[in-house]
């Protein structure tokens, strides 16, 4: 007998039939003789009409009243869910976040989890009671809803695998795990039966979508061992475990891309000591997050280019923070690019093996794909190209590493 977490997202119970065929799934788990706790994210859709509905209300909404509303598309789903266990004579009942509670910060729209009371749960499923919990939800400090931003139902049944201690926590969702990149892009892409808590970091944080990044180091911090499966098909999924776990490590485990990339460069800044705090402090304050940055080597000691990459969604807000910095800062000019795209290479196999890099670079040479920007972790390597070539380097990767299926 095992103690798992089984998280089903908002494909998974997009209408009264998937519901139903979520009931029958966790039925399976309680008849093999497990302690079953399930958590559920809003229906497909919801979430998007209830944060279009706070937008109409008002532009600049006050970010409680806005959790208020966008918390109850998992109100809906658990009662639902509960309702259609009770039919085929599972005991079920649902819980909301501040009924357990999910205890968390009061930053509102982005909340992060600090503690988890899961007593009453395990009480419960040690009766054979199987707990049908909200995701995304919490309570702050104060007793307000929170919510925990998008994909924070990922978050959700991780921390609540960790409060009780489960052997396993299950991510249902409508891909039947994690592939070497997409296989919308790569026919060949092949579905890893097993992927390490830092390559899956990695990868989320690189564009895949499979799961949510605050997920993943919520998992690698407390060891819960997860595992991406379909909700509408029985075939194993992949699962994110310690790098312990895994026998043999690939050089590179996946490609993983983002389009949501821009490209904004600072053109003859003065070069000397302190101008990157001008750039970057005012961005920092304004919330804006820097990803990839380069600096060209000054020839003559005065000026230099300066690039770097924000969200495509922040570009705009970014730029009118440089162009309030301008006078500090003291550049000649500020170009945005919208059309880049970031390709990465993961896999903790770096770590042992040189020459990963110039097998990227070449590869790319040879489709004619120039690099922008470069960038490099332990276990990544990432370049900035032009949009437009996206998918031919996803696909002129994975075969450069041998990725593809045979």
């Amino acid at each position: 007998m095992a103690r798992i977490v089984m998280k089903f997202g908002g494909t998974s119970v997009g209408d009264i039939e998937r519901i139903k065929t979520v009931a029958r799934r966790v039925k399976a788990e309680v008849e093999a003789g497990h302690e079953v706790a399930v958590v559920v994210s809003a229906m497909s859709g919801t979430t998007n009409q209830l944060v279009a509905w706070c937008r109409e209300a008002d532009l600049v909404h006050d970010a409680r009243e806005y959790d208020t509303v966008v918390a109850s598309g998992e109100q809906v789903t658990v009662g639902l869910l509960a309702i259609a266990l009770q039919a085929i004579g599972v005991p079920a009942r649902s819980w909301l976040g501040w009924q357990i509670p999910f205890r968390t910060d009061d930053a509102h729209g982005r909340a992060r989890i600090e503690g988890i009371e899961g007593a009453e749960l395990l009480t419960r499923m040690g009766r054979g009671e199987v707990p049908v919990v909200a995701g995304f939800q919490g309570v702050s400090p104060t007793g307000r809803i929170t919510t925990l931003g998008r994909g924070g139902s990922d978050t959700s049944a991780v921390a609540l695998a960790a409060a009780l201690h489960a052997d396993r926590c299950d991510i249902y969702t409508d891909v039947d795990g994690v592939y070497t990149t997409d296989p919308r892009i790569v026919a060949k892409a092949r579905k890893l039966d097993k992927i390490t808590f830092e390559e899956m970091l990695e990868m989320a944080s690189l564009g895949a979508k499979v799961l949510q990044t605050r997920s993943v180091e919520m998992a690698m911090k407390h060891g819960v061992r997860v595992q991406v499966r379909s909700t509408f098909s029985d075939a194993p999924g992949t699962l994110v475990v310690d790098e312990d776990e895994i026998m043999e490590q690939k050089l590179v485990s996946g490609i993983a891309y983002s389009r949501d990339e821009a490209k904004i460069t600072l053109v003859r800044v003065p070069d000397h000591p302190g101008i990157a705090a001008h750039v970057f402090g005012p961005l920092a304050q304004a919330g804006v997050n820097v990803d990839m940055i380069v600096q060209n080597v000054s020839e003559d000691g005065r000026a230099t280019d300066l690039t770097f990459t924000v969200g495509k969604a922040d570009m705009e807000r970014a730029l009118a923070v440089l162009d309030g910095a301008r006078a500090q800062i003291g550049c000649e000019r500020v170009d945005a690019d919208p059309n880049v795209a970031k390709v990465s290479a993961i896999g903790v196999g770096m770590r042992s093996h040189a020459g990963i890099a110039s097998q990227m670079f070449d590869a790319l040479a040879r489709k004619g794909i120039n690099i922008m920007v470069i960038s490099t972790s332990e276990i990544k390597i990432s370049v900035l190209v032009a949009e437009e070539y996206t998918e031919l380097a996803v696909r002129a990767l994975h075969a450069e590493y041998g990725l593809d299926a045979a």
